[in-house]
């Protein structure tokens, strides 16, 4: 009897892979993975880390693990498998977030929202010192020189934890109105007074527009401000940095234009007393000494007995006298010729 041949009209069962499963785990999805940039040290961050931890929680279909949503099913073993996975992968970034002092705690811990919950009522205090502190740090924050970009995310941090800490029940009514343009009249008046001087004049401007501007409004219309102010500076050092270059341009040309002058007059020479220096049109042997013009005394007379470039002495027409050529030219720019 031949063998029958194996059935092939049907497809074997293959389970199906549902990504948006919560109990679906992601390849990159492993234990060692940090899904926060950094760790819960106690009461001062843990309302920051908890925002964090929910945010990076619901990117990975993973939130209802810490409430407690999502329920392991001990009647289907494949799904009770991967709740168990899931839930291990969840308390290992948990506790991966924590310090060291308080990972020891719970690390022991085999569920998920055990941890969370035990995070809660341990470090979610918001008594009357932490509120208080906060507001104490909003009032006193200056910008003390920084950027007004660094300033203004500080002061925008302390807001929300203060808003997180102070959150009232959401209501409709007129009085919520009024209490929302109040919140944001005094988040203006504290951003502006934390303001350095230099920018008394834009805050000045903002406090007389009507309807006043929400605090956001004023930080776009001081960031021009600041950003005028550095263009200002970059200007100014421009112009005194091209000022600078001019004058010592312009004495370096003077310079060069008196050695020039002296150079051209040294190439003269007078066809009249023989002296370097003029031609016999500037001859003052001829043309007459200026009244202004004082002879050698004896003293430069003895320190000019030999003729160079700029001093010479010669005999005079009548051999009975020497003139010398003046080391200092002229008004004209020649140089002088003196009889002794």
């Amino acid at each position: 009897m031949a063998d029958s041949p194996p059935e092939t009209g049907s497809s074997s069962k293959v389970d199906s892979m549902n990504y948006d499963d919560p109990l679906y785990i992601h390849p990159s999805d492993n234990t060692v993975t940090t899904i926060v940039s950094f760790k819960l040290t106690g009461t001062d961050n843990f309302r920051v880390w908890r925002s964090s931890m929910t945010r990076s929680l619901k990117a990975r279909n993973k939130l209802g693990f810490v409430e407690g949503t999502i329920k392991k099913d001990s009647t289907d073993e494949l799904k009770f498998s991967k709740w168990e996975r899931a839930n291990a992968v969840v308390c290992s970034w948990i506790l991966g977030s924590l310090s060291e002092s308080i990972y020891s705690s719970h690390a022991y811990s085999e569920s998920a929202v055990d941890i969370w919950n035990e995070l809660f009522e341990t470090y979610n205090k918001a008594d009357g010192s932490v509120i208080f502190n906060i507001h104490q740090r909003i009032n006193s924050l200056k910008q003390d020189g920084s950027s007004l970009s660094k300033y203004f995310n500080k002061l925008d941090t302390l807001w929300k934890e203060f808003d997180g800490l102070t959150n009232l029940a959401e209501c409709t009514c007129e009085a919520a109105a009024k209490y929302n343009d109040h919140s944001k009249l005094m988040k203006l008046m504290q951003f502006l007074s934390g303001l350095d001087d230099s920018f008394n004049q834009v805050k000045s401007h903002i406090l007389l527009m009507e309807p006043l501007p929400n605090v956001k409004t004023a930080f776009s219309i001081v960031s021009r401000e600041e950003s005028h102010q550095k263009n200002g500076v970059l200007t100014s050092v421009s112009n005194v940095s091209k000022t600078q270059s001019s004058a010592f341009n312009s004495k370096f040309n003077d310079k060069k234009s008196s050695s020039s002058n002296r150079s051209r007059n040294q190439n003269l020479q007078c066809k009249n007393c023989g002296l370097k220096g003029h031609l016999i049109d500037r001859c003052y042997k001829l043309i007459g000494y200026p009244k202004d013009f004082k002879p050698f005394n004896e003293n430069q007379r003895n320190q000019n007995k030999t003729f160079s470039v700029n001093s010479s002495s010669v005999p005079s027409s009548s051999g009975s006298s020497s003139g010398v050529v003046s080391n200092v030219p002229g008004s004209d720019g020649t140089y002088c010729f003196t009889s002794e």
